[in-house]
């Protein structure tokens, strides 16, 4: 029975957490139970997450914590609870019930993962990024050879948009890096492509852009320690990536890198109307400064009438319907956070996780919703929970994986 006394944390806390978070919303009239639309397997899949964890938790050997800076996680729940409390004052057609949902398990969701990282963020790491590097890979090809091309030439898997899509591809090249930097085998880098091809063909400019961002602030921030033979090796892949993209992309990858990067983005300027739909949440946050409209103000306020479902801007989404108190709880969540990352136990850990975050936030700027958000708070918490785990804490442990070293 030592199994039940070593440190180390269960898999299946995090394989059902991943899943609940990577499965979106689902409800079984989606599998063509209609009667029992009502059943929300997010709801069943959090409860069977959380009794894992709490079994994960109670085994854990006690004597080994240390007092841990978490007031950006106190500030993070505060956010959550009042974008919940908002919708007392939401409009009549703003859709509170569904909003609030959301939140609640968004808000589990965070505090579960954070918790679970806590007992070992080498080991909790390395399986997220091995489960969202295998979920990479599943969604490629089945948006290549399942679901194919949407109405728009643009592709996507197992329901979700492509928006949604493009996220997990470039999580999966995040994943493919992290891999390598713990098992130090070229395997992972080499389906960098595959990812890569998934993304361009999902279509989505502000994904593929937030990626680049995500890139390129990577390479900068080890731009003193690049030698040369980096540098020709990062060529020659980008070579062979661009060469097998060319090679293997379906007959559609031209026609919709044409149209939608070259004559809608470059020639046309077309932004989706995503212009119109920030002024307006911009004119609602003006009009509603100190509490905004409401949870879901927006749509009860403007998308009802227009079709519009949402801001497609996380940042103007809290300011029009939450104000100022919610832009300044947001604020203080997320420099408490960066405070509480910066010069951690696990600084390559906490790299590879804070990157992940940055790049789903980047993207939740110009798509998506608030439940949308949730892979940036969930890789907030795993990095949170490995930049505050005293690495005294894992002294002893038997067989432990080691933290990934930077090449």
């Amino acid at each position: 029975m030592g199994w039940l006394r070593t440190p180390r944390v269960f898999l299946a806390p995090g394989l059902v957490l991943i899943l609940v978070a990577i499965g979106g919303r689902f409800t079984l009239d989606r599998a063509g139970f209609v009667d029992l639309a009502w059943v929300d397997l997010r709801v069943i899949g959090l409860i069977v997450a959380l009794v894992v964890l709490a079994v994960d938790a109670a085994r854990r050997p006690h004597g080994l914590t240390a007092p841990r800076p978490e007031g950006w996680l106190v500030a993070t729940m505060l956010f959550f609870l009042f974008q919940i409390a908002s919708g007392l004052w939401a409009p009549h057609a703003s859709r509170v019930g569904p909003q609030t949902l959301d939140l609640v398990l968004m808000s589990v969701l965070t505090l579960a993962y954070y918790f679970y990282t806590v007992g070992d963020p080498v080991a909790v790491a390395r399986t997220t990024f091995l489960l969202f590097f295998v979920a990479a890979v599943v969604f490629a090809l089945a948006a290549l050879f399942i679901n194919g091309p949407g109405e728009q030439g643009r592709y996507s898997a197992f329901g979700g948009g492509p928006n949604v899509f493009v996220r997990i591809e470039i999580l999966g090249v995040i994943s493919a890096i992290a891999l390598y930097l713990f098992t130090r085998r070229i395997l992972p880098l080499l389906v960098i492509p595959l990812f890569l091809l998934a993304a361009v063909l999902s279509g989505s400019r502000a994904g593929l852009l937030a990626g680049l961002a995500v890139g390129a602030a990577g390479l900068w921030r080890i731009r003193r320690r690049v030698h040369t033979g980096f540098v020709v090796a990062a060529g020659a892949v980008t070579v062979a990536t661009i060469a097998v993209i060319w090679a293997f992309a379906p007959p559609a990858f031209t026609d919709l890198f044409q149209e939608r990067f070259v004559e809608q983005t470059v020639e046309e300027q077309y932004t989706s109307d995503r212009t119109d739909i920030w002024a307006a949440a911009w004119r609602l946050a003006v009009e509603h400064p100190l509490i905004g409209t409401g949870l879901d103000g927006f749509y009860g306020t403007i998308g009802v009438n227009q079709a519009v479902e949402y801001p497609h801007n996380y940042v103007l989404a809290v300011a029009a319907e939450g104000g100022l108190a919610g832009i300044g709880l947001l604020t203080a969540a997320i420099v408490l956070w960066a405070r509480t990352i910066r010069g951690g136990t696990h600084p390559r850990l906490t790299t590879l996780a804070a990157s992940s975050a940055v790049f789903v936030a980047l993207s939740s700027l110009f798509s998506g919703d608030y439940y949308d958000s949730r892979l940036a708070w969930m890789f907030a918490a795993l990095a949170a929970g490995a930049a505050v785990t005293p690495a005294a804490a894992a002294a002893g442990l038997p067989e432990r994986v080691r933290e990934p070293v930077a090449p």
